[in-house]
């Protein structure tokens, strides 16, 4: 398949997306809500070797000695740290002096969440006794959902992160990967489709937990995470006892235009709400934001010189990631430990896996 071929037809699952339409349930999900462990028995312990975690977290300023909290950056699906952050949130970062973290996790955040979920849970633990207090989580996409199965599942996390960002993330899955899991998908996708068992067991007991901040920040133009007209959409958290704030980047600026990649990564208003974030004790207050951001096309640390090339690049490492990904064809069941009686809810194994035939032409 050409590269424009290619790009026309992820961009018509990108159409698709926008519609905003609810998968139906499949599965066990379908048939019988399964019973999720209690949100405070103690995670498991992590079965990826201890070195592969430990090289999986890059860090970047003095996490002791700095005068506010370390942030952790969780990448989207299909791309590293390095790709998604690298042209704008590091390099505003950098130039604001905050120490931070990154964090890759396996395949290009493709495969089994679960299994990347035991990165984030390393990296938290890490970053937190390095730095000696709480630290902050910011992801965009995959990456905002990602942490909040870490916390779920390993409540010891939860006292060391005082603030969670997700710049547009699927916290109840998104609609996209229906689409792109016709008729298989790499696990990752599997788990991000709407209401998928991954999603129903992460937003089981409780979305949030008390002393973290909640800054969950979407677009109402969003082609993949969705729906996304209002706070009762997919990206939106509800109860638990966290401090919530769900906040579309139109009621900061209206009529703001920002598709999916743009929110995620170089978006001026959701630059503002992030930092407001960070900066303060609990989450973003809209009311806070200077409208002068309204008309900024880019916020600090993106490059307007070399932002055509890297926005190419980054779009099209995911769109040639996603036609070559090894794929399943089905969403690969919960671990035992999701469940109350440690049983796993779904059917044994991973499902059937191949190469996908489509390659990109040089």
């Amino acid at each position: 398949m050409s590269r424009t071929s290619l790009a026309m037809s992820f961009a018509v699952v990108l159409t698709l997306g926008a519609l905003g339409l609810p998968a139906l349930p499949t599965g066990a999900s379908q048939i019988q809500a399964p019973t999720y462990a209690p949100v405070d028995r103690p995670g498991p312990a992590l079965s990826v070797p201890a070195a592969e975690l430990a090289q999986s977290l890059r860090c970047s300023g003095d996490l002791a000695g700095a005068d506010r909290a370390p942030v952790l950056l969780v990448p989207a699906t299909w791309v590293t740290p390095g790709e998604h952050y690298g042209w704008n949130y590091l390099r505003a970062f950098d130039s604001l002096g905050w120490p931070y973290c990154e964090v890759t996790t396996p395949k290009y955040a493709m495969e089994d969440m679960q299994i990347s979920a035991e990165y984030v849970v390393h990296a938290i633990r890490s970053m937190y006794e390095r730095a000696g207090r709480p630290i902050a989580i910011l992801g965009g996409s995959q990456g905002g959902s990602l942490p909040r199965w870490a916390l779920r599942f390993w409540p010891d996390t939860r006292r060391k992160v005082d603030e969670h960002v997700g710049l547009a993330p699927p916290n109840h899955g998104a609609v996209a990967p229906v689409i792109l899991c016709t008729p298989d998908c790499a696990p990752a996708l599997w788990q991000l489709r709407y209401q998928s068992d991954f999603m129903r067991a992460m937003n089981s007991g409780q979305e949030t937990f008390p002393g973290i901040g909640y800054t969950e920040i979407y677009t109402h133009q969003d082609e993949i995470i969705g729906p996304a007209f209002d706070d009762t959409g997919t990206s939106s958290l509800h109860g638990g006892g966290g401090h919530i704030v769900n906040v579309a980047l139109q009621e900061v600026c209206p009529g703001h235009i920002a598709e999916h990649i743009k929110a995620i990564t170089y978006d001026a208003v959701a630059y503002a709400l992030v930092i407001d974030a960070l900066a303060h004790d609990g989450p973003a207050n809209p009311a806070r934001i200077n409208r002068a951001v309204c008309i900024e096309e880019f916020h600090p640390g993106v490059e307007p010189a070399t932002f055509p090339v890297n926005y190419l690049n980054v779009t099209g490492t995911a769109m040639y990631r996603q036609a070559t990904a090894q794929r399943v064809d089905r969403e690969p069941p919960l671990r035992p430990y999701v469940m109350e009686s440690r049983t796993s809810a779904g059917p044994p194994g991973r499902g059937r896996s191949r190469s996908n035939s489509l390659r990109m032409m040089p």
